[in-house]
Parts: C-alpha cells; sequence; structure tokens
C-alpha cells in the first residue's frame, strides 16, 4: 500500500495568492492521496528575512498585480476582491496580529485543522472580500464568530494570542519557512518517502502534482470530467 505523501502549505492572510492556493489544496485534500497541512506564518517576516521586495511595491507589477488577481478570481472560484486602500491594508496595518491569533488558533485545536482551516477563510474574507480590518481584537473575535467558535474558545484565543509562546510559535513557523527556502507565500513543501520539494506560488499546482504521482484536475476538481 502506497503512503500517503504529506503537503505543507506556508501562508498569510495577507496574500491574496496564498488564499488561491489555500482553497485549491482544500478542494484536493480528498482528491490527491495526500495530508494536506497548514502552515500559518508571517510573509513580512519571510520577505525581511530572505531580502525580498513585495510585488506591490514595485508600481508596474502592482498595477498587473490588480488585473492578475481579478482574473485568478474567477478562475479559481474565489470571491476575492481588492480592498479600497490596498497599501495600508498590506504594508501600513499588516498581518502581525491575524497570524498570531491563527497561530493561538492551531495551538488550541491541537489535533487536525478544521478550525484553522475556517478561520484563514473568514480573516481572507475580510481583507479581501468585504474590505473589513483584520488587526483589532474586536475584527478577530467577528472572524472567529463567524469561522463557528464557540464564545469561550473566543475567550481564550484573545488571552493567548499576544502570549510569548504564540509569539515563539509564529516565528518558528515563520523561520521553518525560511529554512526550506521561502522568499515569499504561498509557499509549498511536499514531503514524498521523505524527500521534501518545495515549491513556491499559485501557477505551481501542475508541476506539484507530477512531482508527486498526482493528477491536476485544474482549480475546480469537482467539475473536471475524469
Amino acid at each position: 500500500m502506497t503512503s500517503r505523501k504529506v503537503i505543507e502549505l506556508f501562508y498569510d492572510v495577507v496574500s491574496p495568492y496564498s488564499w488561491l492556493s489555500f482553497e485549491v489544496m482544500c478542494r484536493y485534500r480528498n482528491v490527491w492521496n495526500v495530508d494536506v497541512k497548514l502552515r500559518p506564518a508571517l510573509l513580512g517576516g519571510v520577505m525581511q528575512g530572505a531580502d525580498n521586495k513585495p510585488p506591490a511595491t514595485v508600481p508596474n507589477k502592482a498595477n498587473y498585480m490588480v488585473k492578475d488577481v481579478q482574473r485568478l478570481a474567477t478562475y479559481f472560484d474565489v470571491p476575492m476582491t481588492f480592498p479600497s486602500d490596498p497599501f495600508e491594508v498590506m504594508f501600513r496595518k499588516g498581518s502581525l496580529s491575524a497570524m498570531r491569533f491563527l497561530t493561538a488558533v492551531q495551538e488550541q485545536e491541537k489535533d487536525g485543522d478544521k478550525k484553522v482551516e475556517q478561520v484563514s477563510r473568514e480573516l481572507w474574507m475580510r481583507i479581501w472580500n468585504r474590505d473589513k480590518d483584520i488587526t483589532e481584537p474586536a475584527s478577530l473575535s467577528e472572524a472567529a464568530k463567524s469561522a463557528g467558535l464557540s464564545d469561550g474558545e473566543i475567550k481564550d484565543l484573545l488571552e493567548s494570542y499576544t502570549s510569548k509562546k504564540i509569539k515563539d510559535k509564529l516565528k518558528n513557523s515563520t523561520q521553518e519557512a525560511l529554512d526550506n527556502g521561502a522568499f515569499g507565500f504561498p509557499m509549498f513543501v511536499c514531503h514524498v518517502d521523505g524527500k521534501p520539494e518545495m515549491f513556491f506560488g499559485s501557477d505551481r499546482f501542475e508541476l506539484m502534482a507530477h512531482c508527486i504521482g498526482e493528477k491536476w484536475l485544474g482549480p475546480q476538481p469537482h467539475k473536471s470530467k475524469l
């Protein structure tokens, strides 16, 4: 019997391309013979650690990115629209609080990542669909509530997400991404027969499928004719 492969997805909710990859991986959980592990990490820390420059800071890339994301949102069937002030969202406000909160969700959940998946999606929806804040405690609480978490769970998260334990856990995940060669997100680390392979970007699924011995059926596999 062939052992299941493992795909780790390193992501940050400030990244629209990460959202696309996240949804595809969630769709392929039951299509490919893989275990998907969600790895919240801090994109800002990766960019700094890799001495990289965000594409949105380059004017021509930023202009292209707006059009690119609109086309990809349709192709991937993800309800994504740009916030009214993308620069403020991505660079002035950032995602540190949100990623610490997600890390706390992961720490609280322990077994599995269903809640991490749901809260991640709600945070992306807040930025990249509803043009809402993800930096204030009330905003994080709203996202968790929409994701189905209980009042007690949310209370515990709000008390823990600023703790040293959670801060260190996020730092460690970010460093692990860098150690695997990250220079941006989304980043995948595929483990097949104990050998890790890194892939970057939301446009490498076909190549990734080939390398892990699976079949790429497009971004919406449920609509594909096998």
